[in-house]
């Protein structure tokens, strides 16, 4: 029987697969044994901190063998990691940080300084545990400068291990309101999905389990503890590989990856680049994809180059992971509709229903709502976000509580899977990370020469949409002006590809701006 918990699973893996590879970093391979003394390093120095069961520790690291560690030795010590983005402004941070209300960060060389920042401006932060040598000047309370370096003989911590229903980590997305909300999901809710994700794909510990997404990005949450639950091995895929196909597909074939997971557009690149056409992938036996719609014509192209691997589409939001999935048997039309999402799995219940929440027949366009072990608790210290997404009381004809409203447009089809419609509200896909429309326009509006900001979303095949800002100002404000005060509080892929300025913004008969006119130019 397996673990209930991640830590469970990572203890687990160190006894039965000791000298199996667990991580593989660029050149370094770090066995299961080898994470698992890290990690007990990490929980021991976050302990020593001060931090409790139940605690929240935010993970300011690039991707790394020390990531991984400290992400598992922050559950290790009872508490639930909260992964910063490295690539996000310290503003950002800082109000991620104060709305998890973490207790201590742990950092490295590179983030030291600005971790340091976190920490001196969150009351709730305890302190710092720096991972590696840090610069002299930068004051932290607790130095591992290599927890891969001392052995450990990987017992208990001074803490005692979570239970399943423990809150495992606070993931972050994009939030109507100008401020981002953090999803809490437990070690049930994260472990429903992953199980379900095992049997059915078949894993092993020889499987080689590609790292694409960042820490902070749901789709991690397969690559990291699929493979610690199965004893396989997790590839980290580095940034500066990620971005360039070329190399992301040489990686594949050099490290004779078993699986691969990513969002639709990272996979659309590596088709358009042809990079695909002149690389041997024959170790490639599973392609998974999510976060956004993949255009038919690339999964065809893609599918004609991976004739011998199983393709599969799946589907769900951050706040109920993967809740439903379809396995792609044979290419689409180029020409033709997307891919079904596929009907529910990791044990959800998927129902559609109309505005007043009663179930619609198949055939009739309705909001997805899903019940099951994967539904997150809600948003941390947001009971009226939770209430306005989260049904936590029965609802007759529906599945029983809590449920998840997804706010996506689904049609049921003749054989029970779904197709995606669309959203209800100004929520869009790009890059694979969900946006909020209304953060991108408010953080545009808190710059003083602008009267007016609105954001739409242009699709583009290659990246899902494109972000477009159209704006009034009452003085000069030029567009780097405008993006550079975008980009000191967002993230880059929240940043606009494009910005125009207006004299005025069209308006329609309510006098509502006309977001179509935007779309189609008109102004």
């Amino acid at each position: 029987m397996r673990p209930p918990t991640i830590p469970g699973r990572l203890v687990a893996a160190a006894g039965a697969h000791p000298g199996r590879t667990a991580v593989v970093d660029g050149d370094r391979q770090i066995d299961h044994a080898e994470l698992l003394g890290a990690a007990v390093a990490v929980a021991e120095a976050l302990v020593e901190l001060g931090v409790s069961p139940g605690d929240r520790v935010g993970v300011h690291l690039a991707k790394s063998a020390e990531a991984v560690a400290a992400l598992h030795g922050t559950m290790l010590a009872g508490a639930a990691y909260v992964p910063l983005d490295p690539k996000a402004p310290v503003d950002r941070l800082v109000v991620t940080a104060a709305d998890a209300g973490i207790a201590a960060l742990v950092v490295d060389a590179r983030s030291c300084a600005t971790g340091h920042e976190v920490v001196a401006t969150v009351g709730s932060c305890r302190g710092a545990v720096a991972l590696g040598p840090t610069p002299a000047e930068v004051a932290v309370d607790a130095r591992l400068p290599d927890p891969f370096a001392s052995p450990v003989d990987g017992g208990p911590v001074a803490a005692p291990m979570p239970s399943e229903h423990d809150v495992a980590y606070l993931l972050y997305t994009s939030g109507s309101t100008g401020t981002p909300k953090g999803v809490t999901i437990s070690h049930a809710n994260a472990l429903a999905f992953v199980d379900w994700a095992v049997d059915t794909f078949r894993l092993g510990p020889d499987d080689r389990l590609s790292s694409h997404a960042p820490f902070h990005f749901d789709l991690s949450v397969f690559d990291l503890y699929a493979a610690v639950t199965v004893g396989a091995a997790v590839v980290l895929v580095p940034p500066k590989v990620a971005r360039f196909p070329v190399s992301m597909v040489r990686l594949v074939e050099e490290q004779r990856l078993t699986v691969w997971y990513s969002v639709p557009s990272t996979l659309t690149m590596a088709v358009e680049s042809g990079a695909l056409g002149s690389a041997d992938l024959s170790s490639l036996r599973l392609v998974l994809f999510a976060g956004e719609v993949f255009p038919p014509r690339y999964l065809a192209a893609l599918m004609d180059h991976l004739p011998d691997a199983d393709h599969w589409n799946l589907y769900g939001p951050t706040e109920t992971n993967v809740c439903t999935a379809h396995r792609v048997v044979d290419p689409p039309d180029a020409d033709g509709p997307a891919v079904p999402i596929g009907r529910a799995v990791s044990g959800d219940v998927c129902v559609v229903v109309d505005d007043e929440l009663h179930p619609v027949p198949a055939g009739v366009q309705g909001e997805l709502v899903v019940s099951g072990p994967t539904v997150a608790r809600g948003y941390w210290g947001a009971p009226q976000r939770t209430a306005e997404r989260f049904l936590l009381d029965p609802v007759p004809e529906l599945p029983p509580p809590p449920l998840y409203r997804t706010g996506d447009l689904v049609v049921e089809l003749p054989d029970g899977s779904f197709r995606f419609e669309g959203r209800r509200d100004h929520q869009v896909k790009s890059r694979g990370h969900r946006v909020e429309l209304a953060e991108v326009e408010a953080a545009l509006q808190r710059h003083p020469a602008v009267v007016e900001a609105v954001v739409v979303a242009r699709p583009d095949p290659l990246v899902s949409n494109r972000l477009e800002a159209h704006v009034v100002v009452s003085r000069h404000a030029s567009v780097r002006d405008l993006k550079r005060h975008v980009a000191a509080t967002l993230p880059p892929y929240m940043v606009p590809d494009e910005v125009e300025l207006h004299a005025a913004l069209p308006r329609t008969s309510n006098d509502k701006v006309d977001r179509r006119a935007l779309l189609d130019g008109g102004a």
